[in-house]
């Protein structure tokens, strides 16, 4: 979600909910509809109170699996990068058979998958440059100590490589379940309905205004907060971008340059198989 956007449903929201405290304000009786003021502001408290504590339970726990999709992207650049150092002690054609599908598990993972990842596609499909790795790496037969030392680290490597993986795309398709949205939503309206009772023709249009407006804003802008680290993933201010593997694209390339080998990936620049 992009900040125009959600500035626009900002002012609408505020707009709506200020124009029906100033046309409840007009009928409303002197010192609003509530004899108590003081009964009445106790009971609003209670409701805030309640509907922040939970709010804010919510948006630490989407803190926590947003933070946890970036650390997974970092980690799965990192493995990868030493993924390629690692099998550079492998036999020659192998070394340079997965040297080309980590390439192309990079550049999947920085084009096709994070396009999915974006639109919430992505579901429980596989990385099929992963496959492929698989593949090779289980046609080999370690002969020299050197080689089965490799082997070794290499499937260690990709058991934390999938690990990674499972905590970059974990909240692709949204962490918050909708029973937990229908119940914010009807909270919300209740303490707009409330605030509605507090229309007063003694104040003036300004102070009503101001009393539904704020609310309403900061209402609004918790519940954006909590959309955004729903989905992670995308394009706008502050979400996940394959920073780290597009880094970790480049850094291969260099490393195999310098060491003179020459890999040709079985992928275009996105990923996919040629």
């Amino acid at each position: 979600m992009n900040l125009v956007f959600a500035a626009v449903i900002m002012a609408v929201a505020t707009a709506v909910t200020v124009t029906a405290m100033l046309l409840v304000r007009r009928r409303a009786p002197e010192g609003s509809y509530f004899s108590d003021g003081d009964r009445a502001s106790g009971v609003f408290g209670v409701l805030a109170t309640g509907f922040s504590v939970l709010l804010g339970f919510i948006i630490f726990l989407s803190f926590t699996s947003y933070d946890q999709s970036r650390s997974g992207a970092e980690s799965e650049a990192t493995i990868v990068a030493q993924q390629v150092e690692t099998a550079q002690f492998l036999p020659d054609q192998t070394a340079a058979e997965l040297s080309g599908e980590l390439i192309c598990y990079a550049r999947s993972v920085a084009g096709v998958e994070w396009d999915a990842l974006d639109t919430g596609t992505l579901g429980n499909s596989l990385n099929p440059w992963g496959a492929e790795m698989f593949r090779t790496i289980s046609a080999v037969n370690p002969q020299t100590p050197v080689e089965q030392s490799a082997y070794d680290r290499w499937m260690d490597q990709t058991a934390n490589r999938e690990q990674a993986r499972v905590d970059r795309v974990h909240g692709a398709e949204g962490i918050i379940p909708v029973p937990l949205w229908l119940v914010l939503g009807v909270i919300s309206v209740v303490i707009f309905v409330y605030l509605l009772f507090f229309a007063d023709p003694s104040e003036g249009p300004v102070t009503q205004g101001v009393l539904m407006g704020s609310v309403t804003v900061v209402i609004t802008l918790l519940l954006f907060l909590l959309v955004f680290f729903d989905h992670p993933h995308g394009e706008g201010v502050g979400r996940l971008q394959p920073t780290a593997m597009v880094r970790t694209i480049g850094l291969i390339d260099s490393e195999l340059h310098m060491i003179g080998l020459d890999v040709t990936p079985p992928c275009d620049d996105r990923g996919n198989r040629r």
